[in-house]
């Protein structure tokens, strides 16, 4: 029996109605069918415990069979709710936004060509202190190219060179 308003609190909380713990029950039941629908390669990439990697061998083995294949996805989100979700969340939210990623890589590659290109000798220190595998005299000589053509009015093969050897070299 509850001793005081913070006993009753607690017990209030762990309660959960039936229509919350079915659309609980139903959200992991849809992850369940995601991580079925993956492909193997995708399956690699995410860390699965033990437990999970069986039972998704056994939906491959069922996927043809669709009466055990619902029952499956039923046991399956019954055991994602005993596990620790956020790992493999992360890592299919890391799938899902690869090329999201990338374009945020590439701009900031952008972003700092542009830099070494205007700002000079300063900007190419703190780069190559940043970044160990860049030569120095390599990186100069690129910056040097570019800079010569940007003067001409023709942005071609060198200023290529360069964003190529960044995008080589640096990392974020």
């Amino acid at each position: 029996m509850p001793q005081s308003e913070h006993d009753i609190d607690e017990i209030d909380e762990e309660l959960k109605s039936k229509s919350e713990i079915k659309r609980e029950m139903l959200q992991l039941q849809d992850f369940a069918n995601q991580l079925i629908k993956l492909s193997k390669h995708q399956r690699s990439k995410i860390p699965f415990n033990d437990t999970l990697k069986a039972e998704l061998v056994l939906a491959d083995k069922i996927h043809n069979k669709h009466e055990a294949l619902r029952r499956h996805i039923r046991h399956m989100a019954k055991v994602l709710s005993e596990t620790d979700l956020t790992d493999i969340r992360q890592a299919l939210d890391v799938m899902a936004n690869k090329h999201q990623q990338e374009s945020i890589k590439f701009t900031k590659l952008e972003q700092l060509r542009d830099e070494l290109l205007s700002q000079g000798n300063s900007r190419i220190e703190e780069v190559l202190s940043e970044n160990d595998t860049m030569e120095r005299q390599k990186l100069r000589q690129l910056i040097r190219q570019a800079n010569k053509e940007k003067s001409a009015e023709k942005v071609g093969k060198y200023h290529r060179d360069f964003f190529a050897y960044l995008k080589e070299h640096v990392t974020f």
